[in-house]
């Protein structure tokens, strides 16, 4: 079956002229209620809708927004990703979700830049920085979301990584915690650097040493996997791990060695999801709000289509 376009709504809408076909589709257009009801009526008996790229091209708003969300290896991400679709959605905007990593993902990027999008909203932490001149070059305005991003027609919206990571250090301190172990992420992630700098910050300000840095990939397996190449669990009474999902491995890892937490080794995490809570869980960690990110990054983007 043949879709169906503006021409075939105008016939059957009782010799309705196209000008008043055209205002039935038109938000806040005036148009007599009668005739707008059978021009809607005998619309949707062809299941016509209006071609909304071709309007964009005539000056409307696209309402499309891609999100570049890398390939999401933590259950955080996943989360602000869906949060995000569900918050433009509500905005009336139509996202454009890309995942991916490497030339596949740079590829995808630069098919979408191809339509009239409203904004690029950025969520992986290891972007190329080409994305985002590609973006600035066609007029598209970028959103960073988890990242800071310099440049003009970019906006930043991110957690105080370093704080905060500072903040549960001193927290494990003033439990009694002096042998620190700390997981962290791959280097290529920005928020990797920052939550680091926090934790290495306090530790030395209390004149205490790490007794040593683990490296994981910001999941589960890859905390599970990082942590039985420790040497010396005996050595340690705080595992600081950048993420929640490297700490749901840990915990996993230190109960299949029947080691008690946090009796023996407080474990922390960052960023609260959903699972940090499960009643076998419990982790202690640190809240890395996704209402008020999405809410930011939505602010943003009606800021910047108002005022460009």
């Amino acid at each position: 079956m043949r879709r169906r376009f503006f021409k075939d709504v105008h016939p059957v809408a009782q010799f309705a002229p196209v000008s008043a076909v055209s205002r039935a589709f038109t938000e806040g257009a005036y148009l007599d209620a009668e005739k707008k009801r059978r021009i809607l009526t005998a619309a949707d008996q062809l299941g016509y809708r209006p071609n909304a790229l071709a309007a964009s091209l005539q000056g409307a708003g696209s309402n499309l927004v891609a999100i570049f969300v890398g390939e999401m290896p933590n259950h955080y991400d996943k989360e602000v990703a869906a949060a995000l679709v569900n918050g433009l959605n509500a905005a009336g905007k139509w996202p454009i979700v890309i995942g991916g990593a490497g030339d596949t993902a740079k590829s995808a990027i630069q098919n979408v830049l191809r339509y009239p999008l409203e904004a690029m909203i950025l969520r992986s932490g290891s972007l190329d920085a080409d994305v985002v001149s590609s973006c600035l070059k066609l007029g598209i305005p970028v959103i960073s979301s988890g990242r800071i991003v310099e440049g003009p027609a970019v906006d930043n919206i991110c957690v105080r990584n370093r704080e905060a990571m500072a903040m549960m250090t001193e927290h494990l301190i003033n439990q009694g915690r002096r042998k620190f172990a700390y997981l962290s992420g791959p280097d290529t992630f920005w928020s990797t650097h920052e939550r680091y700098l926090g934790f290495e910050e306090t530790v030395k300000e209390h004149r205490l040493e790490p007794c040593s840095k683990l490296y994981g990939d910001y999941s589960v397996m890859g905390r599970f996997n990082a942590i039985q190449l420790h040497p010396d669990l005996a050595n340690m009474d705080a595992l600081v791990c950048a993420n929640d999902a490297m700490a749901l491995g840990a915990l996993m890892y230190l109960k299949s060695k029947s080691i008690s937490v946090p009796g023996e080794i407080a474990v922390t995490g960052f960023d609260d999801i959903s699972m940090a809570e499960w009643p076998n869980v419990e982790l202690t960690t640190l809240r890395n709000p996704i209402e008020a990110l999405v809410k930011g990054t939505i602010d943003l983007l009606m800021a910047r289509a108002a005022d460009p």
